[in-house]
């Protein structure tokens, strides 16, 4: 495909106007996004002496995050907390906090959203509420919150091999797992590609077991034509900072369970029915107002951030093609998708560099790129103490071993992005010679 028709394509994957090839930089007004000012690429690798890692100079003084928060409309933002300001009304389940629940709850196709502190507290309330005990099945490649808020529940997790394709869990592998202990299915929607759900829910029909999904990667995506948030018996979102939609620090239950979102409400506000009237054991896991305005003013801008996500992705994954040994993780066309993270399968036998020597580079040169997620929970304390430990999960060390997370976001431009590309080419092309450098300087 030649630049030009690539770029077409691009305009027609963001589905918005070619004035905004260029997205809003560094808390540019969203509101205005013609405005928006655009980076000059990063100046070309003429030689390996010139990499940052050598001496040379940094290719982005200023770093590209992973996850650098998308900020929206600065008016709109400052406008709500002035109305907070001037109501005195900051928590306790406030006007802000109930519409931003409605909002999630309509793009989540789900009757019920309780909103939350953050995504762990909501993982957490979700287990109580669910009753849940013993032991239950989760993923070891995933944020290690997912299984600390089981444990902090006083449960057990029990950590399934992924599918090598979705890097979710594999159904075959929690099937093998599932004991008289076993109370409950947590699927991780990873990345932002699904579960296989159907098998799942069969598994969790058949064996009479919960089934939970942390969806923190996936507000805004689709399962077989359904959104995220009305699969299982509840999905768990997070609005933290670094997620494409955020509220500062947030997260939140969406379920179609009328009498587990209550169970969970009570739970999220110290076991409170009423005034004066605690009818059970609860804790403090509120949103407060605040958030729920900055999660306002975000879903504002849901489909911009998505349009800008989209086409980093299709960026990366273009000028990538036909690289030896880097795949960018694709995902599936049939469904709705939030683009937000790229992550790239690193062949260490066909670049000749090791996965962690090449993100060694790239955050050398300001390019802060992550192993997500390194080395897998069930190699993290206090799980990988444990007797009942898994020796090997084989589909998910060999995914650890090689996925590199890339910048992207409205806090990364399309001059950028290429120019991390030209960096990746770079060190492919002269992988013989950098590695030769790194074993001088390991020895």
């Amino acid at each position: 495909m030649d630049a030009v028709s690539f770029d077409a394509r691009l305009a027609e994957l963001c589905l918005v106007h070619p004035a905004m090839a260029e997205p809003t930089r560094h808390g540019a007004d969203l509101a205005d996004p013609f405005n928006a000012v655009a980076a000059a690429p990063a100046p070309a690798k003429q030689s390996v002496d010139e990499l940052a890692l050598f001496g040379g100079p940094v290719a982005f003084p200023e770093p590209l995050h992973v996850g650098r928060p998308n900020l929206g409309d600065r008016e709109r933002f400052l406008a709500r907390v002035a109305d907070l300001w001037d109501r005195r009304y900051l928590s306790n389940d406030g006007p802000y906090v109930r519409e931003f629940e409605q909002q999630v709850a309509r793009r989540a196709g789900a009757r019920y959203c309780v909103a939350t502190s953050n995504g762990t507290t909501a993982l957490e309330l979700t287990a109580r509420a669910l009753q849940l005990t013993g032991e239950v099945i989760v993923p070891a490649l995933t944020f290690v919150a997912t299984a600390h808020a089981m444990s902090w529940q006083g449960l057990t997790p029990v950590f399934a091999d992924v599918d090598e394709r979705t890097c979710c869990l594999d159904p075959r592998s929690v099937e093998r797992l599932i004991t008289a202990r076993t109370s409950a299915i947590v699927g991780v929607h990873l990345w932002g590609r699904t579960c296989d759900v159907e098998a799942l829910a069969w598994l969790a029909r058949r064996h009479n077991l919960r089934l939970l999904f942390d969806a923190a990667h996936a507000f805004g995506c689709t399962h077989a034509g359904r959104p995220v948030g009305s699969l299982g018996d509840a999905e768990v979102f997070s609005f933290h900072a670094s997620k494409f939609v955020h509220a500062c620090e947030g997260g939140a239950i969406a379920t179609n369970d009328e009498r587990l979102a209550e169970r969970i409400r009570l739970l999220r506000n110290f076991g409170f029915a009423g005034q004066d009237r605690v009818v059970g054991l609860g804790t403090n896991a509120k949103m407060h107002e605040i958030s729920a305005a900055m999660g306002l003013t975000s879903l504002e801008h849901m489909g911009e951030f998505i349009a800008v996500n989209r086409r980093n992705y299709w960026l990366y994954r273009d000028r990538l093609r036909g690289l030896a040994g880097v795949c960018v993780r694709d995902y599936d066309d049939a469904d709705r998708h939030n683009f937000q993270y790229v992550v790239i399968d690193w062949d260490e036998s066909r670049t000749g560099l090791s996965r962690d020597q090449v993100v060694a580079i790239l955050q050398a040169e300001g390019v802060l790129a992550r192993r997500y997620f390194h080395p897998g929970v069930h190699r993290m304390e206090p799980y990988a103490s444990r007797a009942s430990a898994p020796m090997s999960l084989p589909v998910t060390e060999r995914i650890v071993e090689r996925s590199i997370t890339l910048p992207t976001g409205t806090a990364v431009s399309a001059a950028e992005v290429q120019s991390v590309v030209r960096l990746l080419r770079f060190v492919c092309e002269h992988a013989d010679s950098i590695r030769a450098r790194l074993n001088r300087h390991d020895s």
